[in-house]
């Protein structure tokens, strides 16, 4: 019983540690992860993997 009451009690806390800039930010999102939305690879000319397939299954046709 010890364990599950420290085990809930991290991940509570970690739940509210990751969710601290979404709370205090008056319109606080996550950040998004996907290739297509970091200017830097937008840059490099590296996109999503699944946006690359789609492009190419159109021209392959």
């Amino acid at each position: 019983m010890k364990l599950f009451v420290l085990t809930l009690i991290v991940v509570l806390v970690s739940v509210v540690l990751l969710s601290v800039r979404i709370l205090l930010e008056k319109d606080g999102k996550f950040r998004s992860f996907h290739i297509s939305d970091s200017k830097a690879m937008r840059d490099r000319g590296i996109g999503c993997v699944q946006s690359q397939d789609r492009q190419a299954q159109i021209n392959a046709k």
